[in-house]
């Protein structure tokens, strides 16, 4: 297989059967798909993907009302093939095991032991595939006190201690914030796709212990954003105490955060010492750059209110596009702050190429997201419109799958 003569994705020789639902399995799969994987995503005839219905917006259907295609599903199921299988059932079980038997990888995210029940789980299927990477995706892992409880990734920011440094402090009027974006779901499925992506490798690398033996992936929502907190959770570990939340400042670099300018407010991150001397610079500030209380970054953390106030007050006097102009001649990183439509429509991810339409299998055209990684010599595959339910059930001998006329209200 080739494209724009190169070879095809650096996956092209993998199949994975996606038994995942919701975001963290599938956007793992959404994942390994791009990378060139052939993806079975699997689901029940009734009690398909609940990101159906998460909603609105959906793809209008053939009668002007809802699909069953909504925002939500085309962000996480991209290029991947689509059937629908109910597992609970022997035929549904005896077709399953026999694609596992054909497969590289298996990702699930049910709840501990519910595939197992039904025949499909790890130890069962490694008999009749010894060489199948299994992946098991959950809220809080396999055992521990929580292991039974599901896990969304709201309460995963919650639980995780992600919330508590998240928001303005309480004396200003603000509360515990989640991110604006499922992030414990989103690191957790960039997380199993290393997973799959370093036991293939130990698979497949001749010598190695593990060379022809698949095995099995535990990875938990709980366990991944915990790890993901980063610098705040070492400095936790250090001192002993949590950090709370601070808004849109950094708690380690200043200045680092959001001022008001004139008109509309900007991102003023200065990493460096250096950077803080031009900034200084810019801003006609020459005792500022001089004054010791402000001359390290540690000084500066130190001073933090005093320099954010003198800081805020000469960012008043100018417009943003002013100060903008000014930082990027100087290589001080500076941003406006863009809704998601400008950034979208933003230069820049025009000269990347971002976003490529598709023609979607109900008769519209959309725009789909790129992979963002670039290969230089085994490229992403061009993304392919999610599939409509159990739309390949043919391809892989089951019957046709019949939809119903308008499967959302």
């Amino acid at each position: 297989m080739k494209k724009n003569g190169k070879a095809g994705g650096p996956l092209q020789h993998v199949t994975v059967l996606d038994m995942s639902r919701v975001l963290a399995g599938p956007w793992c799969t959404q994942t390994l798909a791009d990378f060139g994987a052939t993806v079975i995503k699997v689901e029940h005839p009734s009690r398909n993907d609940v990101t159906r219905q998460w909603g609105p917006p959906y793809l209008p259907d053939d009668t002007g009302g809802n699909s069953n295609e909504s925002a939500y599903y085309l962000a996480t199921n991209r290029s991947k093939h689509g059937i629908a299988v109910d597992f609970a059932t022997p035929e549904g079980q005896a077709f399953l095991k026999d694609l596992a038997t054909k497969a590289d990888v298996l990702v699930e995210n049910f709840l501990p032991g519910t595939l197992a029940r039904y025949g499909l789980g790890y130890e069962e299927l490694k008999r009749a595939n010894p060489k199948l990477v299994y992946c098991s995706i959950t809220g809080f892992g396999q055992t521990g006190p929580l292991s039974k409880q599901p896990g969304y990734d709201y309460m995963i920011q919650a639980a995780s201690g992600l919330m508590s440094i998240t928001g303005v402090p309480d004396g200003e009027g603000g509360q515990p914030m989640r991110v604006g974006i499922p992030v414990a779901d989103l690191f957790t499925g960039m997380a199993a796709t290393q997973a799959i992506l370093a036991a293939l490798l130990a698979r497949d690398t001749p010598g190695h212990p593990q060379h022809g033996k698949g095995q099995w992936l535990d990875l938990c929502l709980f366990d991944v954003q915990i790890t993901m907190l980063a610098n705040q959770l070492m400095t936790t570990l250090l001192s002993g105490k949590s950090p709370g939340r601070i808004g849109n400042r950094h708690p380690s670099i200043v200045p680092y955060q959001c001022f008001d300018t004139a008109d509309t407010p900007i991102i003023i991150a200065v990493g460096t010492d250096e950077q803080y001397q031009d900034l200084c610079g810019i801003m006609e500030m020459p005792d500022m750059a001089e004054d010791p209380r402000f001359i390290s970054n540690p000084d500066r953390v130190q001073h933090r209110n005093l320099l954010e106030g003198l800081l805020q007050q000469r960012f008043l006097a100018r417009p943003s596009t002013h100060w903008l102009n000014a930082c990027s001649k100087c290589g001080i990183p500076a941003a406006p702050i863009l809704d998601i439509r400008q950034a979208i429509e933003h230069p820049q991810s025009m000269a990347h190429n971002l976003f490529h339409p598709i023609m979607h299998p109900l008769g519209m055209e959309i725009k789909l997201p790129r992979n963002p990684i670039r290969f230089s010599d085994t490229p992403v595959t061009d993304p392919v419109a999610p599939p409509m339910l159990g739309q390949h059930n043919k391809l892989y001998g089951l019957p046709p799958f019949k939809h119903a006329k308008k499967p959302v209200g």
